[in-house]
């Protein structure tokens, strides 16, 4: 589901961020983008796994987000999908707040 809090889009997402699914969410958020949309929120409070294709979608979005003026922020990490960022160094590459409104409202702060 997609939310709209002023020019910020929250993409809330739900269960596992796989080799199943990650590319249907890797197009969601380039269509975001495409139709200039380059604030974006990923809710990942009820993402209960993530493997590489997961983390793939979210570095690519990411790039294409920050070369377009925006950024994506993650928010509302499960402790175990929290260890696989932390893992794999995404931790040092995304923005990560603890829930959406507080991803919502850094990007209030840093304009």
């Amino acid at each position: 589901a997609i939310t709209q809090h002023d020019t910020i889009f929250v993409l809330a997402i739900t269960g596992s961020v796989d080799s199943f699914n990650a590319d249907p969410l890797t197009q969601c958020f380039a269509e975001s983008i495409s139709e200039g949309n380059v604030r974006l929120v990923a809710d990942f409070s009820l993402v209960n796994y993530t493997s590489s294709a997961g983390l793939r979608s979210l570095l690519g979005t990411v790039k294409s987000c920050r070369v377009a003026g925006g950024d994506l922020r993650v928010a509302a990490l499960q402790p175990q999908v929290q260890r696989v960022l932390e893992i794999s160094g995404f931790t040092s590459i995304l923005n990560i707040f603890p829930d959406v409104r507080h991803a919502v409202e850094s990007f209030t702060e840093a304009a």
